[in-house]
């Protein structure tokens, strides 16, 4: 780039993209997630059914939302995914207790509002972004605007998760109103909707960044200003079938999500019972704030660290240290060794950050302007789809180790045989991961020679 060039900074739909990544991803309620709702009055039943819906709603919407970003413009996505970030968050916000059926379906629509504007987000952002770089003849910078964009949204998780958790103590919130010297006392459940108030706040400046985005001229919406909405979705259809085809007959594009996907979904499912792995190797609940924080400015790192390996190695070699990564961390899981056993957990968060930056970056890559979004959402499903996937084994494998336990320890405490089938259902991770990831090398080896459509140096 000659010294003379502009930072990719100086765009202004770039300054914005980073700005809508924190404010609609970095949420005050994340560390106090699960309790949260149970504070509510729902049950641990009700919060597993909440978040199913959650889950299938994104499926669902992924891609044929990703394909109405193509068609009707991104910015237009965007503003509507800041609009049921408001409206999903004012419901649960503002929501009287007392009545448990109200309550229950509030929350539903929540959990529905939430997963469509987060399918409209997935994919439509990143390639109102990328295509903003396009425009300016500035594509290669984007692994600059990645690495940066994933150290301040990690930034932002730090802040909002330490806060977040402030805030929805009472005891936390009295002590600092005593020190300002206010005689006033707040509830449990007065202090629990602060970290729903203060994410409210964040989906109000997520709406004043999207209505200041603005569409790139590349490619462009491809539907006149007089079509009906039955012509505009029957366009986001057919994209959807030709972008599947795509993915299909492109090995390159194909082998990057099936890879992605793979090492995303086993990792993921890891992170989610983080918890419960560090208590089973020693440190005490008090920590885990401090941990997650720590493990948080990992974000500030690794991206950069992420952004210099995709200009010095080539995919493959990039795709083995991956690997690598991602299975030193399951095996290191799997021993659960006391205190230590941190280091794999660390990996396993190394490996996810390493996943999301290079799977956008090579995807981005090989990828036009008029089916970006659409691309991007069909990554998502994939990868949402393979965590769902997983999610129902590990339940079926958990019932299986549990009643194994009380089969060869008759009588023994049920909290104890919880503990001994999480450990054995850790050790599964790596076997069932480097099965995949052998399968994959051997056809994606198959289907690259076969195929001259795309070859990566770097």
């Amino acid at each position: 780039m000659p010294p003379s060039s502009p930072s990719p900074f100086t765009f202004r739909n770039i300054r914005l993209f980073i700005a809508l990544r924190i404010f609609f991803n970095a949420r005050f309620y994340y560390p106090v997630f699960t309790i949260l709702f149970l504070d509510f009055g729902l049950s641990i039943e009700q919060f597993a059914l909440l978040n199913t819906v959650w889950a299938v709603t994104i499926v669902l919407a992924e891609v044929p939302s990703g394909a109405l970003a193509d068609i009707v413009g991104r910015k237009h996505l965007l503003v509507a995914t800041s609009l049921l970030m408001i409206v999903e968050l004012m419901m649960i916000s503002f929501v009287p207790l007392g009545n448990m059926e109200l309550v229950f379906w509030v929350f539903l629509c929540n959990r529905v509002l939430s997963g469509l504007a987060e399918a409209m987000a997935s994919g439509a952002d990143e390639a109102l972004a990328y295509d903003t770089l396009v425009e300016k003849g500035r594509a290669d910078d984007w692994p600059r605007v990645l690495d940066i964009q994933m150290r301040m949204q990690s930034a932002g998780f730090v802040i909002t998760m330490t806060l977040g958790a402030l805030v929805y103590d009472p005891d936390t919130v009295n002590q600092i109103l005593l020190w300002l010297g206010s005689s006033a006392t707040v509830t449990q459940q007065e202090s629990m909707r602060y970290p729903l108030y203060l994410t409210l706040v964040l989906g109000l400046l997520a709406m004043i960044t999207t209505l200041s985005m603005k569409d790139p001229q590349v490619g462009g919406p491809k539907h006149s200003r007089d079509s009906s909405l039955l012509e505009i979705i029957s366009k986001a259809w057919k994209l959807t079938w030709q972008v599947g085809h795509w993915i299909l007959i492109t090995p390159f594009a194909l082998v990057v999500i099936l890879f992605g996907m793979t090492c995303d979904h086993t990792l993921r499912m890891i992170v989610t019972m983080n918890s419960q792995y560090l208590r089973l190797i020693n440190y005490p609940e008090a920590s885990f704030g401090l941990i997650g924080s720590g493990i948080g400015m990992l974000g500030i790192i690794v991206p950069k660290v992420a952004r210099s390996m995709t200009g010095r190695y080539t995919p493959v070699q990039n795709l083995m240290i991956l690997i690598l990564i991602t299975m030193a961390g399951l095996w290191g899981l799997a021993s659960f060794v006391p205190y230590y056993g941190l280091v794999p957990l660390v990996l396993v968060f190394v490996g996810m950050m390493l996943t999301s930056f290079f799977t956008s970056h090579y995807l981005n890559r090989i990828t036009s302007s008029e089916k970006r979004a659409t691309v991007l959402s069909f990554k998502g499903l994939s990868f949402n789809l393979a965590y769902g996937m997983i999610g129902l084994f590990y339940a079926g494998l958990m019932k299986y180790l549990r009643e194994k336990q009380h089969m060869v320890h008759a009588g023994i405490p049920e909290q104890l045989a919880e503990n001994q089938a999480f450990q054995e259902s850790i050790a599964w991770f790596p076997w069932y991961t480097f099965s995949i990831l052998v399968v994959l090398v051997v056809f994606s080896g198959w289907y690259m020679r076969k195929s001259n459509i795309h070859r990566e140096s770097g």
